[in-house]
Protein backbone atom coordinates (compact mmCIF):
# COMPACT_ATOMS: atom_id res chain seq x y z
CA UNK A 1 0.00 0.00 0.00
CA UNK A 2 1.22 3.24 -1.07
CA UNK A 3 -0.05 6.90 0.09
CA UNK A 4 0.28 9.65 -3.33
CA UNK A 5 1.33 12.95 -1.76
CA UNK A 6 0.42 16.18 -3.07
CA UNK A 7 3.33 16.22 -5.65
CA UNK A 8 2.27 13.09 -7.03
CA UNK A 9 5.10 10.81 -4.79
CA UNK A 10 4.88 7.84 -3.97
CA UNK A 11 5.74 6.66 0.12
CA UNK A 12 5.27 3.16 1.36
CA UNK A 13 3.29 2.25 4.30
CA UNK A 14 3.98 -0.58 6.29
CA UNK A 15 1.14 -2.63 7.29
CA UNK A 16 2.63 -5.70 8.97
CA UNK A 17 1.19 -9.36 7.37
CA UNK A 18 -2.24 -9.29 7.21
CA UNK A 19 -4.29 -12.53 8.21
CA UNK A 20 -7.63 -11.65 8.47
CA UNK A 21 -8.56 -9.30 5.72
CA UNK A 22 -8.45 -6.02 7.38
CA UNK A 23 -5.60 -3.69 6.83
CA UNK A 24 -4.54 -1.30 9.82
CA UNK A 25 -4.14 2.10 9.03
CA UNK A 26 -3.29 5.41 11.05
CA UNK A 27 -4.93 8.36 9.26
CA UNK A 28 -3.44 11.95 9.35
CA UNK A 29 -6.28 14.21 9.62
CA UNK A 30 -6.69 16.32 5.73
CA UNK A 31 -7.37 14.46 3.00
CA UNK A 32 -5.04 11.76 1.72
CA UNK A 33 -4.99 9.35 -1.25
CA UNK A 34 -4.09 5.75 -0.74
CA UNK A 35 -3.04 3.47 -3.79
CA UNK A 36 -3.44 -0.02 -2.90
CA UNK A 37 -1.40 -3.12 -5.23
CA UNK A 38 -3.44 -6.11 -5.29
CA UNK A 39 -2.87 -10.14 -5.91
CA UNK A 40 -6.41 -11.24 -7.01
CA UNK A 41 -7.11 -14.84 -7.16
CA UNK A 42 -8.99 -16.44 -10.33
CA UNK A 43 -12.14 -16.78 -9.20
CA UNK A 44 -15.73 -16.12 -11.79
CA UNK A 45 -17.43 -14.16 -8.59
CA UNK A 46 -14.79 -12.00 -7.47
CA UNK A 47 -16.04 -8.73 -5.29
CA UNK A 48 -13.80 -5.58 -4.07
CA UNK A 49 -15.22 -3.45 -1.29
CA UNK A 50 -13.56 -1.14 0.88
CA UNK A 51 -14.93 0.28 4.22
CA UNK A 52 -13.30 2.66 7.10
CA UNK A 53 -13.28 1.16 10.30
CA UNK A 54 -12.55 2.47 13.66
CA UNK A 55 -10.06 -0.10 15.44
CA UNK A 56 -12.55 -0.09 18.62
CA UNK A 57 -15.10 -1.03 16.54
CA UNK A 58 -13.82 -3.75 14.45
CA UNK A 59 -14.66 -6.52 16.21
CA UNK A 60 -18.38 -5.20 16.83
CA UNK A 61 -18.46 -4.86 12.81
CA UNK A 62 -16.86 -8.35 12.55
CA UNK A 63 -19.87 -9.97 14.62
CA UNK A 64 -22.19 -7.93 12.23
CA UNK A 65 -20.24 -9.38 9.46
CA UNK A 66 -20.37 -12.94 10.14
CA UNK A 67 -23.90 -12.93 12.35
CA UNK A 68 -25.51 -14.61 9.27
CA UNK A 69 -23.10 -16.97 8.79
CA UNK A 70 -23.71 -18.45 12.26
CA UNK A 71 -25.99 -21.39 11.22
CA UNK A 72 -24.17 -22.28 8.01
CA UNK A 73 -21.38 -22.45 9.85
CA UNK A 74 -23.36 -24.58 12.36
CA UNK A 75 -24.43 -26.79 10.21
CA UNK A 76 -21.15 -26.93 7.90
CA UNK A 77 -18.95 -28.38 11.36
CA UNK A 78 -22.11 -30.90 12.38
CA UNK A 79 -22.11 -32.23 8.13
CA UNK A 80 -18.27 -32.55 8.72
CA UNK A 81 -18.24 -34.18 12.08
CA UNK A 82 -20.48 -36.72 10.41
CA UNK A 83 -18.19 -37.03 7.46
CA UNK A 84 -15.64 -37.53 9.81
CA UNK A 85 -17.56 -40.43 11.43
CA UNK A 86 -18.15 -42.36 8.46
CA UNK A 87 -14.96 -41.64 7.40
CA UNK A 88 -13.82 -43.80 10.88
CA UNK A 89 -16.58 -45.90 9.79
CA UNK A 90 -14.86 -47.55 6.27
CA UNK A 91 -11.67 -47.26 7.27
CA UNK A 92 -12.26 -49.79 10.00
CA UNK A 93 -14.05 -52.09 7.88
CA UNK A 94 -10.93 -52.01 5.78
CA UNK A 95 -8.14 -53.15 8.38
CA UNK A 96 -11.02 -55.39 9.35
CA UNK A 97 -11.89 -57.02 5.60
CA UNK A 98 -8.45 -55.76 4.04
CA UNK A 99 -11.12 -54.75 0.95
CA UNK A 100 -9.85 -51.90 -1.76
CA UNK A 101 -12.80 -50.67 -2.09
CA UNK A 102 -13.31 -49.33 1.86
CA UNK A 103 -9.98 -47.50 1.46
CA UNK A 104 -11.04 -45.86 -1.89
CA UNK A 105 -14.39 -44.67 -0.25
CA UNK A 106 -12.36 -43.38 2.47
CA UNK A 107 -10.31 -41.17 0.54
CA UNK A 108 -13.52 -40.12 -1.08
CA UNK A 109 -15.37 -39.17 2.35
CA UNK A 110 -12.17 -37.41 3.41
CA UNK A 111 -11.73 -35.07 -0.21
CA UNK A 112 -15.35 -33.93 0.52
CA UNK A 113 -15.13 -34.08 4.74
CA UNK A 114 -12.12 -30.95 3.89
CA UNK A 115 -14.22 -29.55 1.13
CA UNK A 116 -17.15 -29.10 3.73
CA UNK A 117 -14.88 -28.22 6.74
CA UNK A 118 -12.89 -25.72 4.74
CA UNK A 119 -15.85 -24.04 3.05
CA UNK A 120 -17.52 -23.76 6.51
CA UNK A 121 -13.89 -22.62 8.40
CA UNK A 122 -12.81 -20.16 5.61
CA UNK A 123 -16.33 -18.47 5.79
CA UNK A 124 -15.38 -17.01 9.08
CA UNK A 125 -11.06 -16.06 8.19
CA UNK A 126 -10.83 -14.22 4.67
CA UNK A 127 -6.94 -14.79 4.50
CA UNK A 128 -4.96 -15.62 1.48
CA UNK A 129 -5.81 -19.68 1.61
CA UNK A 130 -9.47 -18.40 1.52
CA UNK A 131 -8.74 -17.61 -2.16
CA UNK A 132 -6.35 -19.95 -3.09
CA UNK A 133 -9.36 -22.73 -1.89
CA UNK A 134 -12.26 -21.24 -3.90
CA UNK A 135 -9.61 -20.40 -7.12
CA UNK A 136 -8.15 -23.77 -7.24
CA UNK A 137 -8.42 -26.09 -4.18
CA UNK A 138 -12.12 -26.46 -3.99
CA UNK A 139 -12.31 -27.94 -7.35
CA UNK A 140 -9.40 -30.61 -6.82
CA UNK A 141 -10.82 -32.07 -3.73
CA UNK A 142 -14.31 -32.65 -5.71
CA UNK A 143 -12.65 -34.12 -8.75
CA UNK A 144 -9.89 -36.01 -6.52
CA UNK A 145 -12.87 -37.09 -4.38
CA UNK A 146 -15.28 -38.30 -7.66
CA UNK A 147 -11.96 -40.25 -8.90
CA UNK A 148 -12.07 -42.01 -5.62
CA UNK A 149 -15.82 -42.91 -5.55
CA UNK A 150 -14.83 -44.29 -9.21
CA UNK A 151 -12.59 -46.41 -8.28
CA UNK A 152 -14.71 -47.56 -5.11
CA UNK A 153 -17.60 -48.22 -7.20
CA UNK A 154 -15.82 -50.41 -9.54
CA UNK A 155 -14.52 -52.51 -6.51
CA UNK A 156 -17.04 -52.25 -4.57
CA UNK A 157 -19.65 -53.23 -7.14
CA UNK A 158 -16.89 -56.23 -8.85
CA UNK A 159 -17.54 -54.63 -12.37
CA UNK A 160 -14.56 -55.97 -13.82
CA UNK A 161 -16.39 -59.33 -13.18
CA UNK A 162 -19.63 -58.39 -13.19
CA UNK A 163 -20.44 -56.01 -15.14
CA UNK A 164 -17.49 -55.27 -17.67
CA UNK A 165 -18.99 -52.26 -19.40
CA UNK A 166 -19.78 -50.18 -17.13
CA UNK A 167 -16.22 -51.22 -15.32
CA UNK A 168 -15.21 -49.81 -18.96
CA UNK A 169 -17.42 -46.74 -18.65
CA UNK A 170 -16.20 -45.68 -15.11
CA UNK A 171 -12.41 -46.36 -16.27
CA UNK A 172 -12.22 -43.70 -19.15
CA UNK A 173 -14.47 -41.69 -17.17
CA UNK A 174 -11.85 -41.20 -14.21
CA UNK A 175 -9.03 -40.80 -17.04
CA UNK A 176 -11.11 -38.24 -18.59
CA UNK A 177 -11.34 -36.24 -15.10
CA UNK A 178 -7.49 -37.03 -14.65
CA UNK A 179 -6.35 -35.39 -17.62
CA UNK A 180 -9.04 -32.09 -17.44
CA UNK A 181 -7.78 -31.85 -14.06
CA UNK A 182 -3.93 -31.68 -15.19
CA UNK A 183 -4.73 -29.03 -17.80
CA UNK A 184 -6.53 -27.53 -15.27
CA UNK A 185 -3.80 -27.34 -13.10
CA UNK A 186 -1.32 -26.49 -15.94
CA UNK A 187 -3.40 -23.02 -16.49
CA UNK A 188 -4.01 -22.25 -13.26
CA UNK A 189 -0.17 -21.83 -12.17
CA UNK A 190 1.28 -20.81 -15.94
CA UNK A 191 -1.21 -18.55 -17.07
CA UNK A 192 -2.71 -14.70 -16.33
CA UNK A 193 -6.01 -15.75 -17.90
CA UNK A 194 -8.95 -17.26 -16.68
CA UNK A 195 -11.30 -17.41 -19.30
CA UNK A 196 -9.79 -21.37 -20.54
CA UNK A 197 -9.72 -22.23 -16.69
CA UNK A 198 -13.70 -21.25 -16.82
CA UNK A 199 -14.77 -23.58 -19.92
CA UNK A 200 -12.44 -26.55 -18.43
CA UNK A 201 -14.02 -26.53 -15.19
CA UNK A 202 -17.74 -26.20 -16.96
CA UNK A 203 -16.35 -29.26 -18.89
CA UNK A 204 -15.45 -31.26 -15.97
CA UNK A 205 -19.08 -30.92 -14.54
CA UNK A 206 -20.74 -31.54 -17.26
CA UNK A 207 -19.15 -34.32 -17.52
CA UNK A 208 -20.27 -34.98 -13.89
CA UNK A 209 -23.07 -35.28 -14.29
CA UNK A 210 -23.62 -36.82 -17.86
CA UNK A 211 -21.53 -39.50 -16.07
CA UNK A 212 -23.94 -39.50 -12.88
CA UNK A 213 -27.24 -39.97 -15.06
CA UNK A 214 -25.53 -42.39 -17.37
CA UNK A 215 -24.99 -44.38 -14.19
CA UNK A 216 -28.58 -43.54 -12.74
CA UNK A 217 -30.18 -45.12 -15.76
CA UNK A 218 -27.49 -47.82 -16.09
CA UNK A 219 -28.15 -48.97 -12.21
CA UNK A 220 -31.93 -48.96 -12.21
CA UNK A 221 -32.04 -50.81 -15.89
CA UNK A 222 -30.14 -53.78 -14.03
CA UNK A 223 -31.93 -54.21 -10.97
CA UNK A 224 -29.19 -55.23 -9.02
CA UNK A 225 -30.35 -53.93 -5.31
CA UNK A 226 -26.13 -53.13 -4.42
CA UNK A 227 -26.05 -51.06 -7.17
CA UNK A 228 -29.32 -49.00 -6.92
CA UNK A 229 -28.06 -47.97 -3.28
CA UNK A 230 -25.46 -45.99 -4.76
CA UNK A 231 -27.50 -45.08 -7.71
CA UNK A 232 -29.78 -43.10 -4.98
CA UNK A 233 -26.97 -42.11 -3.23
CA UNK A 234 -26.18 -40.40 -6.58
CA UNK A 235 -29.27 -39.16 -7.45
CA UNK A 236 -29.67 -37.56 -3.87
CA UNK A 237 -26.04 -35.83 -4.44
CA UNK A 238 -27.46 -34.78 -8.06
CA UNK A 239 -30.53 -33.30 -6.51
CA UNK A 240 -29.40 -31.41 -3.83
CA UNK A 241 -26.24 -30.24 -6.35
CA UNK A 242 -29.05 -28.49 -9.03
CA UNK A 243 -30.79 -26.98 -6.00
CA UNK A 244 -27.47 -25.28 -4.84
CA UNK A 245 -26.79 -24.44 -8.55
CA UNK A 246 -29.61 -23.01 -8.70
CA UNK A 247 -29.46 -20.67 -5.81
CA UNK A 248 -25.86 -19.50 -7.09
CA UNK A 249 -27.11 -18.54 -10.11
CA UNK A 250 -30.21 -16.45 -8.40
CA UNK A 251 -28.05 -14.68 -6.58
CA UNK A 252 -29.57 -15.67 -3.35
CA UNK A 253 -28.04 -13.25 -0.44
CA UNK A 254 -28.14 -16.21 2.40
CA UNK A 255 -29.54 -14.98 4.83
CA UNK A 256 -30.65 -18.29 6.10
CA UNK A 257 -29.30 -21.47 5.95
CA UNK A 258 -32.00 -22.65 3.97
CA UNK A 259 -31.07 -19.90 1.55
CA UNK A 260 -27.30 -20.92 1.51
CA UNK A 261 -26.25 -23.07 -2.15
CA UNK A 262 -23.40 -24.95 -0.02
CA UNK A 263 -25.64 -26.23 2.65
CA UNK A 264 -27.74 -28.10 -0.14
CA UNK A 265 -24.31 -29.13 -1.48
CA UNK A 266 -23.51 -30.54 2.13
CA UNK A 267 -26.66 -32.11 2.00
CA UNK A 268 -25.64 -33.78 -1.08
CA UNK A 269 -22.40 -35.45 -0.28
CA UNK A 270 -24.07 -36.53 2.82
CA UNK A 271 -26.63 -38.42 1.13
CA UNK A 272 -24.36 -40.04 -1.23
CA UNK A 273 -22.42 -40.98 1.99
CA UNK A 274 -25.45 -42.82 3.56
CA UNK A 275 -26.28 -44.87 1.15
CA UNK A 276 -23.05 -45.77 0.62
CA UNK A 277 -23.42 -47.16 4.19
CA UNK A 278 -26.77 -48.45 3.51
CA UNK A 279 -25.32 -50.58 0.78
CA UNK A 280 -22.05 -51.67 2.91
CA UNK A 281 -24.52 -53.21 5.06
CA UNK A 282 -26.60 -54.93 2.90
CA UNK A 283 -23.45 -56.38 0.43
CA UNK A 284 -22.54 -57.24 4.34
CA UNK A 285 -25.82 -59.07 5.56
CA UNK A 286 -25.94 -60.94 1.81
CA UNK A 287 -22.19 -62.12 1.96
CA UNK A 288 -22.60 -63.06 5.53
CA UNK A 289 -25.85 -65.21 4.29
CA UNK A 290 -23.97 -66.70 1.54
CA UNK A 291 -21.34 -67.77 4.07
CA UNK A 292 -23.63 -69.44 6.69
CA UNK A 293 -25.36 -70.78 3.17
CA UNK A 294 -21.56 -72.18 1.91
CA UNK A 295 -20.32 -73.27 5.51
CA UNK A 296 -24.08 -75.15 5.93
CA UNK A 297 -23.29 -76.74 2.64
CA UNK A 298 -20.01 -77.60 3.15
CA UNK A 299 -21.40 -79.22 6.69
CA UNK A 300 -24.07 -80.85 4.78
CA UNK A 301 -21.15 -82.52 2.14
CA UNK A 302 -19.05 -83.72 5.30
CA UNK A 303 -22.05 -85.20 7.47
CA UNK A 304 -22.98 -86.67 4.04
CA UNK A 305 -20.06 -87.96 3.08
CA UNK A 306 -19.59 -89.71 6.94
CA UNK A 307 -22.71 -90.83 6.35
CA UNK A 308 -21.92 -92.48 3.55
CA UNK A 309 -18.84 -93.76 4.39
CA UNK A 310 -20.65 -95.29 7.59
CA UNK A 311 -23.45 -96.75 5.61
CA UNK A 312 -20.31 -98.35 3.26
CA UNK A 313 -18.97 -99.86 6.86
CA UNK A 314 -22.19 -100.87 7.28
CA UNK A 315 -22.63 -102.26 4.72
CA UNK A 316 -19.56 -104.36 4.08
CA UNK A 317 -19.93 -105.63 7.77
CA UNK A 318 -23.14 -106.76 6.42
CA UNK A 319 -21.83 -108.74 3.87
CA UNK A 320 -18.84 -110.26 6.01
CA UNK A 321 -21.77 -111.26 8.46
CA UNK A 322 -23.75 -112.92 5.71
CA UNK A 323 -20.68 -114.66 4.82
CA UNK A 324 -19.78 -115.78 7.65
CA UNK A 325 -23.27 -117.33 8.38
CA UNK A 326 -23.36 -119.07 5.06
CA UNK A 327 -19.84 -120.44 5.65
CA UNK A 328 -21.35 -122.09 9.16
CA UNK A 329 -24.09 -123.20 7.77
CA UNK A 330 -23.10 -124.63 4.90
CA UNK A 331 -19.64 -126.17 6.54
CA UNK A 332 -19.77 -126.05 10.64
CA UNK A 333 -23.72 -127.17 10.26
CA UNK A 334 -23.41 -130.03 7.83
CA UNK A 335 -20.01 -131.37 10.18
CA UNK A 336 -22.26 -131.36 13.58
CA UNK A 337 -25.47 -133.26 11.91
CA UNK A 338 -23.04 -135.96 10.79
CA UNK A 339 -21.47 -136.46 14.32
CA UNK A 340 -25.28 -136.29 15.25
CA UNK A 341 -26.10 -138.64 12.83
CA UNK A 342 -23.15 -141.05 12.89
CA UNK A 343 -23.29 -141.15 17.54
CA UNK A 344 -27.21 -142.28 16.44
CA UNK A 345 -25.74 -145.22 14.39
CA UNK A 346 -23.72 -145.88 16.50
CA UNK A 347 -26.42 -146.59 19.10
CA UNK A 348 -28.71 -148.16 17.10
CA UNK A 349 -25.82 -150.92 15.98
CA UNK A 350 -24.97 -151.33 19.76
CA UNK A 351 -28.79 -151.72 20.60
CA UNK A 352 -28.94 -152.73 24.45
CA UNK A 353 -25.30 -151.92 24.28
CA UNK A 354 -24.99 -148.07 23.84
CA UNK A 355 -22.68 -146.45 25.58
CA UNK A 356 -23.62 -143.33 27.92
CA UNK A 357 -20.82 -141.15 26.26
CA UNK A 358 -22.92 -141.60 22.91
CA UNK A 359 -25.85 -139.91 24.27
CA UNK A 360 -23.46 -137.62 26.00
CA UNK A 361 -22.08 -136.92 21.69
CA UNK A 362 -25.81 -136.80 20.26
CA UNK A 363 -26.99 -134.04 22.81
CA UNK A 364 -24.28 -132.05 22.34
CA UNK A 365 -23.98 -131.99 18.55
CA UNK A 366 -28.17 -131.02 19.12
CA UNK A 367 -27.12 -128.29 21.43
CA UNK A 368 -24.27 -126.99 19.50
CA UNK A 369 -26.64 -127.11 16.41
CA UNK A 370 -28.83 -125.41 18.14
CA UNK A 371 -26.75 -122.44 19.35
CA UNK A 372 -24.84 -122.70 15.56
CA UNK A 373 -28.61 -121.61 13.98
CA UNK A 374 -29.27 -119.11 16.64
CA UNK A 375 -25.76 -117.29 15.76
CA UNK A 376 -26.25 -117.82 12.20
CA UNK A 377 -29.87 -116.06 12.47
CA UNK A 378 -28.67 -113.50 14.39
CA UNK A 379 -25.97 -112.57 11.71
CA UNK A 380 -27.71 -112.71 8.93
CA UNK A 381 -28.47 -108.81 8.02
CA UNK A 382 -31.76 -110.38 5.69
CA UNK A 383 -33.49 -110.51 9.72
CA UNK A 384 -32.95 -107.38 11.03
CA UNK A 385 -36.45 -106.52 11.46
CA UNK A 386 -38.84 -106.57 14.46
CA UNK A 387 -41.63 -109.28 12.49
CA UNK A 388 -38.38 -111.66 12.36
CA UNK A 389 -37.47 -111.69 15.56
CA UNK A 390 -40.73 -112.30 16.77
CA UNK A 391 -41.13 -115.03 14.94
CA UNK A 392 -38.06 -116.83 15.94
CA UNK A 393 -38.80 -116.34 19.21
CA UNK A 394 -41.98 -117.69 18.62
CA UNK A 395 -40.67 -121.23 17.20
CA UNK A 396 -38.03 -121.14 19.12
CA UNK A 397 -39.99 -121.33 22.63
CA UNK A 398 -42.74 -123.83 21.35
CA UNK A 399 -40.10 -126.05 19.99
CA UNK A 400 -37.73 -125.61 23.43
CA UNK A 401 -40.67 -126.40 25.59
CA UNK A 402 -42.55 -129.15 23.08
CA UNK A 403 -41.56 -132.25 25.01
CA UNK A 404 -41.79 -130.80 28.67
CA UNK A 405 -44.49 -130.73 31.48
CA UNK A 406 -44.67 -126.90 30.80
CA UNK A 407 -47.19 -125.41 28.37
CA UNK A 408 -45.82 -122.40 26.80
CA UNK A 409 -48.59 -119.42 26.04
CA UNK A 410 -46.73 -116.85 23.44
CA UNK A 411 -49.13 -113.61 23.01
CA UNK A 412 -47.82 -111.32 20.49
CA UNK A 413 -50.04 -107.71 19.00
CA UNK A 414 -50.44 -107.69 15.19
CA UNK A 415 -49.10 -104.61 13.14
CA UNK A 416 -45.85 -104.55 15.01
CA UNK A 417 -44.05 -101.60 14.02
CA UNK A 418 -41.42 -102.20 11.17
CA UNK A 419 -38.53 -100.77 12.77
CA UNK A 420 -34.79 -102.49 11.93
CA UNK A 421 -33.38 -104.76 14.76
CA UNK A 422 -30.01 -105.13 14.54
CA UNK A 423 -28.41 -108.70 15.05
CA UNK A 424 -26.54 -107.09 18.38
CA UNK A 425 -30.08 -106.37 19.45
CA UNK A 426 -31.91 -110.07 18.39
CA UNK A 427 -29.37 -112.02 19.95
CA UNK A 428 -28.98 -110.03 23.00
CA UNK A 429 -32.90 -110.47 24.06
CA UNK A 430 -33.08 -113.90 22.32
CA UNK A 431 -30.36 -115.17 24.65
CA UNK A 432 -32.17 -113.66 27.71
CA UNK A 433 -35.47 -115.62 26.80
CA UNK A 434 -33.55 -118.37 26.46
CA UNK A 435 -31.76 -117.98 29.91
CA UNK A 436 -35.30 -117.46 31.13
CA UNK A 437 -36.57 -120.82 29.86
CA UNK A 438 -33.75 -122.51 31.25
CA UNK A 439 -34.34 -121.44 34.63
CA UNK A 440 -38.07 -121.77 34.12
CA UNK A 441 -37.48 -125.59 33.10
CA UNK A 442 -34.87 -126.70 35.66
CA UNK A 443 -35.90 -124.53 38.84
CA UNK A 444 -39.04 -122.71 38.80
CA UNK A 445 -41.75 -126.45 38.61
CA UNK A 446 -43.56 -124.18 36.94
CA UNK A 447 -46.24 -125.79 34.31
CA UNK A 448 -47.09 -122.91 32.37
CA UNK A 449 -44.93 -120.08 31.04
CA UNK A 450 -46.55 -116.92 29.13
CA UNK A 451 -44.30 -114.92 26.89
CA UNK A 452 -46.16 -111.36 26.37
CA UNK A 453 -45.26 -108.53 23.98
CA UNK A 454 -47.18 -105.10 24.57
CA UNK A 455 -47.18 -102.12 22.69
CA UNK A 456 -46.62 -99.06 25.06
CA UNK A 457 -47.18 -95.28 24.65
CA UNK A 458 -43.41 -94.44 23.32
CA UNK A 459 -42.08 -98.45 22.69
CA UNK A 460 -42.51 -102.33 23.51
CA UNK A 461 -42.34 -104.59 26.23
CA UNK A 462 -41.44 -108.04 26.63
CA UNK A 463 -42.80 -109.81 29.53
CA UNK A 464 -41.78 -113.64 30.33
CA UNK A 465 -44.05 -115.01 33.13
CA UNK A 466 -44.32 -118.45 34.77
CA UNK A 467 -46.80 -119.94 37.33
CA UNK A 468 -43.98 -121.60 38.93
CA UNK A 469 -42.28 -121.00 43.08
CA UNK A 470 -40.97 -117.73 41.93
CA UNK A 471 -37.45 -116.80 42.95
CA UNK A 472 -35.86 -116.45 46.38
CA UNK A 473 -33.80 -113.66 46.35
CA UNK A 474 -31.55 -114.22 49.25
CA UNK A 475 -30.47 -117.09 47.78
CA UNK A 476 -29.63 -116.79 43.99
CA UNK A 477 -26.65 -119.28 44.09
CA UNK A 478 -27.70 -121.74 41.40
CA UNK A 479 -28.36 -119.04 38.72
CA UNK A 480 -27.07 -116.05 40.35
CA UNK A 481 -24.60 -115.79 36.75
CA UNK A 482 -27.26 -116.09 34.62
CA UNK A 483 -29.26 -113.47 36.45
CA UNK A 484 -26.46 -111.09 36.09
CA UNK A 485 -25.39 -111.68 32.70
CA UNK A 486 -29.49 -111.33 31.48
CA UNK A 487 -28.87 -107.74 33.07
CA UNK A 488 -25.84 -107.15 31.80
CA UNK A 489 -26.86 -108.58 28.15
CA UNK A 490 -29.76 -105.35 28.36
CA UNK A 491 -27.56 -103.07 29.50
CA UNK A 492 -25.51 -103.33 26.71
CA UNK A 493 -28.02 -102.86 24.37
CA UNK A 494 -30.01 -100.26 25.97
CA UNK A 495 -33.03 -102.66 26.87
CA UNK A 496 -34.68 -102.00 30.51
CA UNK A 497 -34.75 -105.02 32.47
CA UNK A 498 -36.60 -105.75 35.71
CA UNK A 499 -37.36 -109.04 37.56
CA UNK A 500 -39.75 -110.03 40.44
CA UNK A 501 -41.77 -112.58 42.22
CA UNK A 502 -45.74 -112.05 40.77
CA UNK A 503 -47.36 -115.50 41.71
CA UNK A 504 -43.94 -116.89 39.84
CA UNK A 505 -41.38 -115.32 38.42
CA UNK A 506 -41.90 -112.11 36.10
CA UNK A 507 -39.03 -111.07 34.09
CA UNK A 508 -39.91 -107.58 31.69
CA UNK A 509 -37.53 -106.12 28.89
CA UNK A 510 -38.61 -102.56 27.54
CA UNK A 511 -37.33 -100.82 24.77
CA UNK A 512 -38.58 -97.26 23.21
CA UNK A 513 -39.21 -97.51 19.61
CA UNK A 514 -39.59 -93.14 19.44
Amino acid sequence: MFIVGDDGSLSNVNTGPIFDGFIPLNIKPGSTTFLIRLKCFKVQFSRLESKLIAANQLNIFKNEMFQTLNSKKIAGMVLSGMLLMMILVTLLNFLITRKVEFLYNSGYSLCMFLLIYLTTYLALNPSWFKGFFISYLDLFLLIVGTISYLAFTRHFLDTAKLHPRLDKFLRYEARILVVLMLLYTFLFYSTETYQFEIYLETLMKIVLLIAALAYIVLSFVKHNPLMNYLAIGVSSQLLFSSISLILILSGSNATHIYDAPIFYFELGVICSVIFFLLGLFYKNRQELILNIQEQEAMKLEVERQSYENKLTVYKTQQEERNRISADMHDDLGAGMTSIRLYSELAKTKLGEKSMHELDKISNSADELINNMNAIIWSMSSQNDSMGNMVAYIRSYVILYLEDTHIKPIVSIPENLPAIVVNGTIRRNVFLVIKEALQNVLKYAEATEVRITMTKEQEGLALVIHDNGKGIDFEHLRPFSNGLKNMRKRMEDVKIEFSIENDHGTRIRLYSKTR
